[in-house]
């Protein structure tokens, strides 16, 4: 309804899956486009917000005044909730909680002008993409495709994403601050400037920088955890639907290391780059390649005097031992695709094209 893109990625996952995830994506888009909505008085978009999950089971609530782009969900949500209704209870239940906790996280900030601290920066990422993975993982248990350790360990599925939503926030430093947003984590920034929005001058560029790259080695610290998870992974649709946005993301994080256009423009992989990773990211052993040729790229480019540097190498270094593979001169690629993974990197290349975002689910 509000991508035809992202719609294309779902049709790609097998069996129940497809409607379960195309539900919970309408969901938490509804609830991200009251969140979004500037006209809506803060206490009613509060009250709106926190009863979203409960208006799943009322087959008459609809919202018909928001003036966002994506306000079909919201005027047509009986067509969603009956949907959700129509699911399996296992399903049903993931998707009312998940939408309960993200809107009570959402809230929090509502009102907060700054992210303070790392643990804050944390946190926010947690309730808009980190419930977001693991929502996503005990569907997936649910399914039976993939084994109850991918749902139930919440550390390893809240990784994934905060490791996308924090590629993106670092990514986006410049469309954000042009907006009036600031996602950087004060405690973060504040060692190098007085304002976030200094990072915009030529002046201040090499501070900038230094802010840049401890921000991009914070967010390198859930590559193990990513990792991890991936390799608990058994369904060849549900590995490729979670790995070719963790590849880009690691991708999007190297070009933008060291990187002053970061502050000057949008920074994103070349499009060749990007279709080659996405036809090579099918297999555990492709991803580590991957990530491993990342980290060393990383690694080249850290500045001798850069105040993170030995962070930044200890973290490459740990990527760089979890992700080597003992026959490197394999492609690991498998000797065919299924349709499905065609429709896949299609779907996933147009919805890259056409969006300054990794990858953002809410």
């Amino acid at each position: 309804m509000t991508s035809r893109s992202f719609a294309s990625v779902i049709q790609a996952l097998d069996g129940e899956l497809r409607d379960a995830i195309c539900i919970f994506y309408l969901v938490l888009r509804a609830l991200d486009t009251l969140e979004d909505d500037m006209t809506i008085p803060l206490e009613e978009k509060v009250g709106l917000m926190k009863e979203l999950h409960k208006n799943l089971y009322d087959p008459e609530w609809k919202y018909r005044r928001s003036q966002e782009a994506d306000k079909i969900v919201l005027e047509e949500f009986p067509v969603i909730s009956a949907e959700f209704r129509n699911l399996e209870k296992c399903y049903r239940d993931v998707i009312q909680e998940i939408t309960e906790r993200m809107a009570n996280g959402m809230c929090k900030y509502l009102e907060c002008t700054d992210v303070d601290s790392l643990d804050d920066w944390n946190e926010y990422c947690h309730y808009v993409a980190g419930l977001v993975g693991i929502g996503l993982s005990r569907i997936f248990s649910a399914s039976h495709l993939e084994d109850e350790i991918v749902g139930e360990d919440e550390e390893l599925s809240n990784s994934m994403g905060l490791f996308l939503q924090k590629t993106n926030i670092i990514r986006d430093y410049l469309a954000d601050i042009r907006e009036g947003r600031k996602f950087w984590p004060k405690e973060g920034w504040s060692k190098f400037a007085k304002n976030l929005e200094d990072f915009q001058y030529e002046k201040n560029m090499d501070d900038a920088i230094k802010c840049l790259n401890f921000l991009i080695t914070n967010a390198l610290q859930h590559v193990p955890d990513v990792i991890k998870y991936l390799s608990r992974l058994r369904n060849q649709s549900v590995f490729n639907f979670c790995a070719i946005p963790q590849v880009m993301a690691i991708g999007t994080l190297a070009i933008c290391y060291n990187n002053r256009d970061v502050f000057k423009t949008v920074v994103k992989l070349r499009k060749g780059q990007a279709v080659y990773m996405m036809r090579r990211a099918v297999t555990l052993n492709a991803c580590k390649m991957i990530f491993h040729e990342f980290a060393v790229e990383i690694t080249k480019n850290v500045p001798m005097n850069d105040t993170s540097k030995d962070e930044t190498r200890k973290i490459c270094e740990t990527i760089l031992m979890l992700s080597h593979i003992k026959d490197s001169g394999s492609s690991y690629l498998p000797s065919m695709l299924s349709a499905s993974s065609i429709v896949l990197f299609t779907a996933l290349w147009y919805y890259y094209s056409g969006s300054e975002e990794v990858f953002r689910f809410s």
